[in-house]
Protein backbone atom coordinates (compact mmCIF):
# COMPACT_ATOMS: atom_id res chain seq x y z
CA UNK A 1 0.00 0.00 0.00
CA UNK A 2 1.18 3.23 -1.02
CA UNK A 3 0.49 6.85 -0.02
CA UNK A 4 1.54 10.32 -1.43
CA UNK A 5 5.19 9.66 0.44
CA UNK A 6 6.49 14.07 -0.31
CA UNK A 7 3.00 14.78 1.61
CA UNK A 8 3.18 11.94 4.46
CA UNK A 9 4.50 14.24 7.75
CA UNK A 10 5.82 11.71 9.67
CA UNK A 11 9.16 12.79 11.46
CA UNK A 12 11.17 10.21 13.52
CA UNK A 13 13.87 11.56 15.43
CA UNK A 14 16.07 8.36 15.78
CA UNK A 15 18.35 9.62 18.34
CA UNK A 16 15.80 10.13 20.76
CA UNK A 17 14.41 6.17 20.44
CA UNK A 18 15.11 3.77 23.46
CA UNK A 19 14.46 0.68 21.01
CA UNK A 20 11.03 -0.02 23.50
CA UNK A 21 9.42 -1.40 19.80
CA UNK A 22 6.22 0.34 20.22
CA UNK A 23 6.12 2.07 16.87
CA UNK A 24 6.71 -1.43 15.40
CA UNK A 25 4.28 -3.14 17.55
CA UNK A 26 1.33 -0.66 16.97
CA UNK A 27 2.02 0.44 13.42
CA UNK A 28 -0.88 -1.38 10.30
CA UNK A 29 1.89 -0.67 7.44
CA UNK A 30 5.16 -1.48 8.99
CA UNK A 31 7.00 1.93 8.55
CA UNK A 32 8.80 1.11 11.30
CA UNK A 33 10.96 -1.83 11.93
CA UNK A 34 13.98 -2.78 14.55
CA UNK A 35 17.63 -2.86 13.77
CA UNK A 36 19.85 -3.17 16.25
CA UNK A 37 17.53 -2.97 19.21
CA UNK A 38 16.39 0.58 17.66
CA UNK A 39 13.42 1.25 15.88
CA UNK A 40 14.28 2.19 11.73
CA UNK A 41 11.97 4.60 9.83
CA UNK A 42 11.82 1.37 6.91
CA UNK A 43 8.55 2.72 4.68
CA UNK A 44 8.03 5.74 5.28
CA UNK A 45 5.57 6.11 1.96
CA UNK A 46 3.13 3.11 3.63
CA UNK A 47 2.65 5.23 6.31
CA UNK A 48 -1.18 6.91 6.31
CA UNK A 49 -0.50 9.02 9.32
CA UNK A 50 -2.89 7.36 12.07
CA UNK A 51 -1.03 8.64 14.77
CA UNK A 52 -0.44 5.13 16.51
CA UNK A 53 3.16 5.12 16.18
CA UNK A 54 3.63 8.69 17.93
CA UNK A 55 0.52 8.39 20.26
CA UNK A 56 2.82 5.03 21.69
CA UNK A 57 6.34 6.14 21.55
CA UNK A 58 6.99 7.32 25.26
CA UNK A 59 10.07 8.87 23.71
CA UNK A 60 8.40 11.18 21.79
CA UNK A 61 10.57 10.36 18.68
CA UNK A 62 8.19 10.36 16.82
CA UNK A 63 5.53 13.27 15.22
CA UNK A 64 2.94 12.60 13.13
CA UNK A 65 -0.54 14.65 12.89
CA UNK A 66 -3.16 12.15 13.23
CA UNK A 67 -6.16 11.33 10.91
CA UNK A 68 -5.46 13.45 8.05
CA UNK A 69 -3.49 10.41 5.79
CA UNK A 70 -6.57 9.87 3.33
CA UNK A 71 -8.22 13.08 3.58
CA UNK A 72 -5.00 14.98 2.73
CA UNK A 73 -4.37 12.34 -0.27
CA UNK A 74 -7.60 12.54 -1.89
CA UNK A 75 -8.83 16.24 -0.72
CA UNK A 76 -7.65 18.16 -3.74
CA UNK A 77 -8.87 16.06 -6.07
CA UNK A 78 -12.18 16.21 -4.71
CA UNK A 79 -11.90 20.39 -4.21
CA UNK A 80 -11.13 20.91 -8.05
CA UNK A 81 -13.98 18.31 -8.86
CA UNK A 82 -11.71 16.21 -10.70
CA UNK A 83 -11.30 11.95 -10.21
CA UNK A 84 -7.99 11.29 -8.51
CA UNK A 85 -6.45 9.30 -11.52
CA UNK A 86 -3.33 8.83 -9.65
CA UNK A 87 -3.98 9.70 -5.86
CA UNK A 88 -5.04 7.03 -3.84
CA UNK A 89 -4.98 6.86 -0.11
CA UNK A 90 -5.02 2.91 -0.28
CA UNK A 91 -8.57 2.10 1.15
CA UNK A 92 -9.89 1.33 -2.19
CA UNK A 93 -12.09 -1.83 -0.46
CA UNK A 94 -9.53 -4.15 -0.85
CA UNK A 95 -10.09 -5.67 3.11
CA UNK A 96 -7.06 -4.26 4.02
CA UNK A 97 -8.71 -2.44 6.61
CA UNK A 98 -6.25 0.71 6.76
CA UNK A 99 -9.33 3.08 7.83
Amino acid sequence: MRYLEEAVRLEYDASLCNGCGMCVHVCPHAVFVMERKRAVLADRGACMECGACAGNCEQQAIRVPAGVGCAAALLPSVLARREPANVTCGCSGDGSGCC
